[in-house]
């Protein structure tokens, strides 16, 4: 109550920052978390878990899109295994929200309408998939960005230890958590030391 969404982050990091002037907002900080709980709440229901996921969706498609703008190692890759668990909750729903959606008719290719008898047979290609999604995550995480601003100063570092270029991956670390420039600002000075 009346404290920020990860408070222990700096506000000179950009996730930071960015929650800091959103907490200062007011009502509109709470209505996000109620909006939050109660999408967590109707997830939960099988009766209305298609409203829940509804719900939901903006709701973690914008902290995905954030998380990468700032390069968050928070939920650099929480967000968007959430994002692909909301979007099958969708999918997997379709005959419920067909209704709503502004297609006329769209030919299910067998996939989308619910069979009458399921199969017992192991979904290989289900599974492949959201394995192979999985690893592309990791990979983006890992090797995305040559450049992350880490959770803290000392994290930021450790990337750059007996490295080419320690001295300038310190000089961005500084300029992102002491200086408190803007990601962008920081990542730009980066790359002109080494020109």
């Amino acid at each position: 109550m009346d404290e920020r969404f990860a408070s222990g982050l700096s506000t000179n990091h950009p996730m930071g920052s960015y929650l800091e002037a959103l907490h200062h907002t007011g009502y509109y900080y709470t209505f996000i978390g109620i909006a939050q709980v109660a999408a967590a709440i109707l997830l939960l229901i099988p009766r209305t878990v298609t409203l829940g996921a509804l719900l939901y969706f903006p709701i973690i498609v914008n902290i995905c899109i954030l998380s990468f703008a700032v390069r968050f190692d928070g939920s650099f890759v929480s967000a968007p295994l959430m994002v692909l668990a909301n979007v099958y909750i969708l999918v997997w729903n379709y005959d419920r929200l067909k209704y709503i959606l502004p297609f006329k008719k769209i030919s299910d290719y067998g996939i989308i309408e619910k069979p009458k008898k399921y199969s017992n047979k192991f979904p290989f290609l289900f599974f492949t998939t959201v394995t192979v999604v999985f690893g592309l995550i990791l990979l983006v995480f890992i090797y995305g960005h040559e450049v992350m601003p880490k959770n803290s100063l000392s994290d930021c570092k450790k990337q750059f230890i007996h490295t080419e270029r320690e001295t300038e991956g310190f000089q961005f670390c500084q300029c992102v958590h002491k200086e408190g420039k803007t990601l962008d600002t920081c990542l730009e000075e980066f790359e002109n030391i080494n020109d």
